[in-house]
């Protein structure tokens, strides 16, 4: 467009010059003395040129360029902040064996709802029923010879006060007394022990959840040092688990401190959770755990979430889209993110000045909201941004309102009409 205004300018000013030298120049070629053909076509060329003098050419106007503006004003906006976080059990165990055994039973469905108590998992318990009944028999067996040593000592003791036996056998019998009250006390543990390791033989559920897969099968043999036999998990409530990073985190410290972005107090912010349809989980949420460091491998702060799910919607593992409320952004100017372009000396948007044309101004962006991008330096409130048509636009274009704000099309409008008529 602009050499299409520069090409018919120069041309006019060749034409004007030709205009300027008017007959005298004919006459001075007719009288010379080369009056041979290529003269008199040059002489009628030259006439040709006279002949429009008499009418000059309106000089031509560049089109207008139709684009849509947004006024700018500074405004209180929402911050919302999104990230990927995946979805955890607020509370899940891990099920292992704690003695060795042949396992006997499965006695839930595998990926069911269990209750706090119900049978798992049950290990063969035959061997240790024996290991009880034999700690038992043991402990029998300690309880008489610490009978028998009550009995000695209640002999021995009218005896040595009678002079019949030395202090040495009243000494022996009490020992032989303490002795057996010891090993009935270690009797009495290994009978615990046996109970204990004949109760681990049964495996329940220690919560109430879901539960996964078995990973052993009926006739394994099952150890401690092995993996775990299964998971139940807590579905309701349930936790989601986002990474934030250091860059945001810097950022938005420098923001508060710049008074640019307001946090709600205590940090009570609202989660709000979007599916892999793309679809609004109905149950918010809230922040319930902030991790107190970054990550050395990637950098991030861990910050966790607790909600609701009493449909079970949400499973361990799952990927969500995480939005974040409750902050605000404080006297911020936002505009489309269309309206920005990038140029070699950074971002920048077109802005329609005084005289109705397009002025390239350089900007500093900042955080996203939705389709808008909130912009700290380049615009103050009043400018005319051009947010539609901003490809048809070159610095110093002349445009022609066509949506936008209605007030400031209007005005616009009647100045450039009033302007160029």
């Amino acid at each position: 467009m602009q050499h299409y205004f520069f090409r018919s300018h120069l041309l006019d000013i060749f034409h004007n010059s030709i205009c300027l030298l008017k007959l005298p120049f004919l006459a001075a070629i007719f009288s010379s003395k080369a009056n041979d053909a290529r003269s008199l076509f040059f002489a009628f060329v030259i006439a040709s040129f006279l002949t429009s003098c008499q009418e000059q050419k309106p000089i031509l106007q560049p089109p207008l360029v139709s684009v849509g503006i947004q006024k700018v004003e500074r405004q209180t906006l929402p911050a919302v902040f999104e990230y990927i976080g995946v979805v955890q059990s607020s509370h899940e165990v891990e099920m292992r064996a704690r003695v060795t055994g042949y396992l006997e039973t499965i006695g839930y469905i595998e990926g069911s709802f269990v209750q706090k108590d119900d049978l798992l998992f049950q290990l063969d318990p035959r061997p240790f029923q024996a290991t009880l009944a034999q700690a038992n028999a043991q402990l029998a067996k300690e309880q008489a010879v610490f009978w028998e040593a009550q009995r000695a000592v209640k002999r021995f003791t009218p005896l040595y006060e009678q002079n019949a036996a030395s202090q040495r056998d009243l000494d022996n019998a009490i020992a032989s007394e303490m002795a057996a009250q010891a090993q009935i006390m270690a009797a009495q543990a290994r009978v615990a022990e046996a109970e204990i390791n004949l109760g681990y033989t049964t495996i329940r559920s220690p919560i109430s959840g879901l539960t996964s897969q078995a990973k052993y099968r009926v006739g394994s043999l099952i150890s401690p040092g092995q993996d775990s036999l299964t998971t139940v998990s807590v579905m309701n409530p349930i936790w989601v688990l986002f990474n934030v990073s250091e860059q945001d985190l810097l950022r938005s410290i420098k923001d508060i401190g710049k008074e640019r972005i307001f946090f709600p107090k205590n940090d009570e912010f609202e989660i709000e959770l979007i599916l892999a349809d793309k679809t609004v989980y109905p149950e918010k949420g809230t922040v319930n755990f902030n991790s107190p460091s970054y990550s050395q491998k990637t950098g991030t702060m861990t910050i966790r979430a607790v909600l609701p799910n009493p449909t079970d919607v949400l499973r361990p593992g799952q990927f969500v889209r995480v939005k974040i409320y409750g902050a605000k952004w404080i006297d911020a100017i936002a505009i489309p993110q269309s309206a920005v372009q990038q140029g070699q000396k950074g971002p920048f948007v077109f802005v329609v000045n005084a005289n109705h044309q397009a002025e390239a101004r350089l900007i500093k962006p900042g955080s996203w909201i939705r389709n808008d991008w909130i912009i700290w330096e380049g615009l103050e409130p009043g400018d005319l941004v051009i947010v539609n048509g901003v490809n048809r636009v070159l610095p110093g274009s002349f445009v022609k309102i066509m949506i936008g704000d209605e007030n400031s099309d209007k005005k616009l409008q009647e100045q450039q009409m009033g302007t160029r008529t």
